[in-house]
């Protein structure tokens, strides 16, 4: 069935139900059936043309844009102008179909038909208005949902370079086999690129998984840096059975090891640490700094952009960013409130 098709039928079963209700609950005893039935059917005529002048005119051009007062006035105008008209039409009914013999005064049947059409026409119309509103809230967080995952996959697709993992193979076989390192570097990184492909489409993943992939890009900067650089990974036992969003914490890591400090005399060292309490999972990640800051060291770029952004559309409300600089360290913590599906599974 076509939409339109379908919403004539519900306006007419609507309509259809309203009626029957009306007869049903409004019959007396002193009149006939066909009396009730026909006084309900000019008053369904009335009420129906109010609640369609309302709906598709002067809600749309008045209440809607807030200009209230003019939209007052058009509401009763528009119950004033159906009880008035029938008036002549009870009279009518009255004297020559029903052949009633006292039959009510013309104002008696305006103040009832003005009070009768009024109580309904707001009742319908502000129905029709909320119902319209629901629709609109449901419309609207279909969209947001469509356009978080439209971001979420745009994000993903940043990271997922397949162009150098399918090149991967033919650079392993092209190094001689007497370099191990370089070898196993590569290994590694393939490693790395397999999980970005193949594990970071889901929402949320094993986080022994990201780990792992954590884990591999430590080995292969340290692999590149310098021997005094003290690298401790810290992961608690608390953490083990959790799930996350992927792709949280490797910006975070980068940088630190982008701009730890290279002092030949002091300490250079970066601290990685996941725990975990209270169903809230806790990244810290501290990296010494140069006594003399270089210049354009800042830790800024895409990575962390786009991790606020991943944390904004995951877990809105339920993070806490913190990153903080001292001079000699520079530290992010970052607590996430886990959601109910990414908690322990024992």
């Amino acid at each position: 069935m076509k939409p339109v098709s379908r919403k004539y039928l519900t306006h007419f079963l609507w309509w259809v139900g309203l009626y029957l209700f009306w007869i049903l609950v409004f019959q007396k005893r002193s009149f006939a059936f066909s009396q009730t039935a026909t006084i309900e059917f000019c008053y369904l005529l009335f009420i129906g043309a109010n609640f369609y002048f309302n709906v598709y005119f002067a809600v749309p051009r008045f209440l809607y844009k807030q200009r209230y007062p003019e939209y007052a006035l058009l509401f009763i105008a528009g119950v004033l102008l159906t009880a008035v008209l029938r008036v002549p039409l009870a009279m009518y009914m009255n004297t020559h179909v029903f052949q009633v013999t006292k039959p009510p005064a013309p104002l008696n049947i305006f103040l009832a038909s003005f009070l009768n059409i009024f109580i309904w026409t707001v009742a319908i119309v502000a129905g029709k208005i909320m119902i319209d509103r629901l629709r609109f809230q449901q419309y609207v967080e279909k969209i947001q949902q469509e356009k978080s995952k439209a971001e979420l996959d745009f994000l993903n697709a940043q990271m997922n370079p397949h162009f150098l993992f399918n090149s991967l193979h033919s650079i392993y076989g092209h190094i001689d086999k007497s370099n191990s390192t370089a070898r196993n570097m590569l290994l590694t990184f393939s490693d790395m690129l397999r999980y970005q492909l193949y594990d970071c489409n889901s929402n949320s993943i094993p986080l022994d998984k990201e780990l792992n992939y954590i884990k591999n890009y430590v080995a292969l900067q340290r692999s590149r840096k310098e021997e005094d650089l003290l690298v401790n990974l810290q992961l608690d036992n608390s953490i083990r059975g959790l799930n996350i969003s992927p792709l949280l914490f490797i910006c975070f890591v980068e940088n630190a090891f982008k701009y730890v400090g290279n002092n030949e005399r002091g300490e250079n060292r970066i601290d990685i640490v996941f725990t975990s309490e209270n169903n809230r999972l806790i990244f810290k990640c501290l990296n010494t700094l140069d006594p003399i800051p270089v210049q354009n060291t800042e830790h800024k770029g895409i990575g962390i952009s786009n991790a606020k952004r991943r944390l904004a559309l995951h877990y809105p409300g339920k993070h806490d960013l913190d990153i903080h600089e001292n001079g000699e360290y520079y530290v992010v913590k970052l607590t996430i409130q886990l959601n109910e599906t990414e908690m322990h599974h024992h």
